[in-house]
């Protein structure tokens, strides 16, 4: 799995130089789940196959741009699921974007099947950060040499103090405007942009607080996507020592997903945090 790693900073390099140069307009299409494709979204979707489908330990990869999974070796190990580029609607404000990886075994498209997750933050600088079960997250960022070295190992302390609540608030449920409410009235910051991968790297790096997006009265199942989105970033979050569950408390790396583009609620975050959570939405953990 660490060569598939490898593979992903050649896709963070080719993805980046189409972000400063290529065309931000919208596309004739719309993905899987009916969103307008931006030509970028088209563009870093055909880059990622493009590089991983030449990987033989990858047996299939499945894109949330695309309806079916794509067959590229059939004796390799892995399905790699990804999101090409996530938060593409803000690149044209000039804010970070990513792109999110899950890695399963081949077959088992769950929580219990994801082996390793990664994803690119393109900003300021270009910065990956890759976790395998069992092992603390790694992060990496470019340099001028045009490689990536590691900075250090990724720790979530047991409090922080970053609110990131995603979602129209106009459609929350009075318990998340409570919750929401209640870490403000505790001193929370405000750290919303719109991009999964700015705000969820933003809270690991600063070593705490939480993300949320909860089910709404508009989208009672979520907006993000369980296997492209949720779980590779479950599965970072606890690597880190942090808790990532759904709306009903549950560990999201239980989750088996209904369909390949299904949704679920989700909270990433400190301990604490996702213990204030489950006081104000009157979760049980027995």
């Amino acid at each position: 799995m660490l060569s598939i790693f490898e593979t992903l900073k050649s896709i963070a390099f080719a993805v980046d130089e189409a972000i400063k140069t290529e065309d931000l307009g919208y596309a004739s299409g719309r993905n899987a789940t009916g969103d307008d494709q931006l030509k970028l979204d088209v563009r870093a979707d055909g880059i990622v196959e493009s590089i991983l489908s030449q990987h033989p330990l990858v047996y299939s990869i499945i894109s949330e741009e695309k309806e079916e999974e794509l067959i590229v070796h059939p004796d390799g190990r892995y399905t790699v699921c990804y999101d090409p580029l996530d938060g593409s609607s803000i690149v044209e404000a000039d804010l970070s974007v990513g792109t999110i990886f899950g890695i399963y075994e081949k077959g088992k498209l769950t929580g219990s099947g994801l082996r390793g997750s990664a994803y690119i933050v393109y900003g300021p600088r270009l910065e990956l950060v890759a976790a395998v079960r069992g092992r603390a997250p790694r992060h990496y960022r470019s340099g001028s040499e045009g490689l990536f070295a590691v900075r250090r190992s990724l720790r979530l302390g047991e409090k922080g103090k970053l609110n990131a609540p995603g979602g129209t608030q106009k459609y929350w449920l009075p318990e998340h405007k409570a919750f929401v409410d209640s870490l403000f009235a505790e001193g929370y910051r405000l750290r919303y942009s719109g991009g999964m991968v700015p705000d969820l790297h933003q809270i690991l790096v600063k070593a705490g607080g939480i993300f949320s997006y909860p089910g709404t009265s508009d989208k009672p199942e979520g907006k993000l996507r369980a296997l492209f989105e949720v779980l590779p970033f479950a599965l970072i979050y606890e690597a880190a020592g942090g808790e990532a569950v759904d709306q009903r408390g549950r560990r999201l790396l239980e989750l088996v997903p209904s369909s390949l583009h299904a949704t679920t609620p989700c909270f990433f975050g400190s301990s604490y945090e996702i213990g204030r959570f489950k006081e104000a939405y009157g979760v049980n953990d027995g």
